[in-house]
């Protein structure tokens, strides 16, 4: 999904729990007729492991004239992951692929050193009211492999090992988690799992990863004694194992994380490079029309933005 432009989060009030680094409250923007909730980048939070993009899309209902329409633009230097909660999009990018995301699915568009892509409501659901609801991130990709050639790759919500413990539930949608592993091949050690945890439920959250974070879709989660509201991004400190705790009506939570990168990551539009200078190539590639187009939707695209 294209980079929107939106207000940077917030740093949220101070909290007891000492495994706790930052506390980010995300601001929302109106995108399209539903809202748009920027959790990364901010100012005080750049990545979490090589997460350098979360937004929380929704929930929402399209009513029967609306429609999700992101025209065609371009990646370079990460993967996109979209992961639905309600709703259907269609995905088309410039390597070929037309498909249908589902919610439970895991798309990873993995851009490299190039790749164009929209997304769209399906045209048998145009027309109707629709419900939408899922999480965009990006994969910052790692240095060796900024630019290897585009990939797209499709993972079925039936191919994702089951949570099913005692009031807990989820799919470990990337990586390894409570001693269960995804098949969704990634570039870096990531870590991503869908997680609901009942009322008072407890659940145990080890350092596994380099680094993690929750972000809390519904409900309220516990932590060492501190208690945090929905749309709320909570980042732990590395080496300390947490215990998650469901608060007074549950938990929807999304984990994430992993290896930290090796340098930095500039982020500019659609674009994420170690380079500046790569940023302004990829510029001026879109400018002058040197990205390749994306079959079945060559009409339309996103024009760079100034600035």
């Amino acid at each position: 999904m294209s980079f929107f432009p939106g207000n940077d989060p917030a740093v949220g009030d101070a909290f007891a729990c000492d495994a706790i680094e930052n506390l980010i409250i995300p601001r929302s923007s109106d995108i399209g007729g539903f809202a748009v909730r920027r959790a990364l980048p901010t100012r005080d939070r750049r990545l979490v492991g090589p997460f350098i993009f979360f937004d929380r899309m929704g929930p929402a209902i399209l009513k029967a004239g609306e429609a999700l329409d992101v025209k065609p633009h371009p990646h370079i230097g990460l993967s996109t992951v979209t992961y639905l909660f309600d709703g259907e999009i269609k995905h088309r990018d410039s390597l070929g692929t037309e498909l249908t995301i589902r919610p439970g699915d895991i798309n990873l568009m993995t851009a490299g050193r190039g790749i164009v892509h929209s997304e769209r409501t399906p045209e048998n659901l145009r027309g109707h009211p629709l419900s939408m609801s899922g999480l965009q991130t990006w994969l910052a990709l790692p240095d060796n492999k900024e630019e290897i050639a585009p990939d797209f790759s499709h993972t079925g919500r039936d191919a994702m090992p089951v949570i099913d413990k005692t009031g807990a539930s989820g799919r470990v949608v990337i990586g390894s988690f409570a001693g269960i592993s995804s098949p969704v091949k990634t570039l870096t050690d990531t870590l991503y799992v869908d997680l609901t945890l009942g009322a008072g439920v407890k659940f145990p959250f080890a350092a596994d990863h380099e680094e993690r974070a929750i972000y809390i879709l519904s409900g309220c989660l516990e932590v060492a004694g501190d208690v945090f509201a929905a749309d709320q991004l909570i980042v732990f400190r590395a080496g300390d194992d947490i215990t998650l705790k469901g608060g007074i009506a549950g938990c929807h939570i999304m984990i994430f994380g992993g290896a930290a990168l090796n340098s930095k990551r500039y982020i500019w539009w659609n674009f994420v490079s170690s380079s500046k200078e790569r940023i302004e190539k990829a510029k001026e590639e879109w400018r002058t029309g040197r990205f390749d187009i994306v079959p079945g939707d060559e009409e339309e695209f996103v024009p760079l933005p100034q600035g």
